[in-house]
């Protein structure tokens, strides 16, 4: 069988956040790009659907905000949870220093696919559905492109330089060899949905009592729910039965209570095993893993998006000028981790903090109360401006430093 051969430039492993910004940016700047989505589509449910204003703010500045936000879409400028029937502010973003103060709740595929529309203006931009990546092609231990398959067959992608932008299950990690720390983490989630009311009550957070938590995340017609669990413990969850699941929304959030009979069946339920890890070791010569692939981020916050995102904008700023001028070396992949890594780890341990507490409600059966330290914390001056600035524009909130390609 002959296999197909492409050389490009840079060739990008996934179509999530991460890869179609990376993809859109370089091309933009005139690199030829190829970015390989192993799926026909970007329709898959129960993904992160956030869109910080720290990413907004990118889009203003790329001149794109205004057409990105005719896609239908739900705001968030104000986050709160109710904890024991008690409702407490959490986050205030309308003081963020941006131009959209707020969280957009959008499909991740309609963002998705608004990044690959633009995109597709750019010539040296190629998006590759239905391509799934199987392998790294390497040559005296340097990175010289990927192995993937496609429905003509497999093909071989020569490249300057290789982007994991494949997730927490990447290809590009495990076939380069690259070191992984993991964090213990003490929770899962499952996802399903349920219908919402236009009159529901709106809510940010979520819902934390009887040793439950839920989070309702408005997609407008539903909600898209998170359902906290302790980790491993889905087994004994659908041991005790679809009643006595049904009855824990009517009992953490009563208003849910005419329509948790929706949820008749398992398979409507999705587990996400949550992990945070990270690789020590970003790079080697030829390949750059960010997003997912260099560092799963859980679920709390929902600021894993916003994180990758980043690292999207870093690479572009960081690598755009020697990729045009193919003088890339393996020092300026280094230093991208370099200039990352520190905002990356000290968020994985905010939400490893965040982990601890949440762990304590899961295992706490009862009523429960506002812990003192969280009332203590949200009646500080200024406490809710700082949490919206770390929920909403991270640690290390970036800007569009590359250019255009001149027509």
């Amino acid at each position: 069988m002959t296999i197909r051969q492409i050389n490009t430039t840079c060739c990008i492993i996934g179509g999530g956040p991460a890869g179609m910004m990376l993809g859109f940016l370089l091309a933009r700047s005139g690199v030829e790009v190829i970015v390989l989505e192993k799926h026909k589509d970007f329709f898959r449910d129960f993904r992160g659907d956030t869109i910080h204003p720290s990413t907004l703010q990118l889009m203003h500045e790329l001149g794109l905000l205004e057409k990105l936000l005719t896609i239908p879409h739900s705001e968030i400028n104000r986050a709160s949870a109710v904890v024991g029937g008690e409702t407490v502010a959490i986050a205030d973003l309308s003081h963020l220093p941006t131009v959209a103060k707020f969280i957009a709740l959008m499909p991740q595929w309609d963002f998705l696919n608004f990044l690959a529309s633009e995109a597709a203006s750019f010539p040296s931009f190629h998006l590759m559905m239905e391509c799934e990546a199987t392998g790294l092609i390497e040559h005296n231990g340097i990175t010289t492109g990927v192995t993937a398959n496609t429905a003509e067959g497999p093909i071989e992608i020569t490249a300057t330089l290789t982007v994991g932008c494949d997730g927490r299950r990447a290809v590009s990690r495990s076939a380069a060899h690259l070191p992984l720390v993991d964090h213990g983490v003490p929770i899962d989630v499952l996802w399903l949905r349920l219908p919402r009311h236009a009159s529901d009550p709106e809510n940010g957070l979520g819902y934390a009592n009887y040793g439950r938590l839920i989070v309702l995340i408005n997609r407008i017609e539903y909600f898209q729910v998170a359902f906290l669990i302790a980790k491993d413990g889905f087994d004994q969850i659908q041991r005790d039965g679809l009643p006595a699941f049904q009855q824990n929304f009517t009992r953490i959030v009563p208003f849910l209570s005419d329509r948790v009979g929706e949820i008749d069946s398992w398979d409507k339920v999705k587990l996400l095993t949550v992990q945070v890890n990270r690789l020590t070791q970003w790079s080697s010569p030829g390949l750059l893993c960010i997003g997912d692939a260099a560092h799963a981020m859980s679920p709390v916050g929902g600021i894993g998006i916003n994180i990758a995102l980043q690292d999207a904008v870093a690479t572009a700023n960081m690598l755009t000028e020697a990729l045009l001028s193919n003088s890339l070396t393996p020092h300026h992949l280094q230093q991208v981790q370099h200039y990352r890594e520190s905002a990356v780890r000290n968020t994985q341990r905010v939400q490893v903090f965040a982990h601890k507490i949440l762990n304590r409600v899961l295992h706490d059966p009862g009523p429960l109360k506002l812990p003192m330290t969280l009332r203590i914390l949200t009646s500080i001056p200024g406490f809710k401006h700082l949490t919206a600035r770390f929920i909403g524009m991270g640690l290390q909130p970036q800007h569009i430093r590359t250019r255009p390609k001149s027509l």
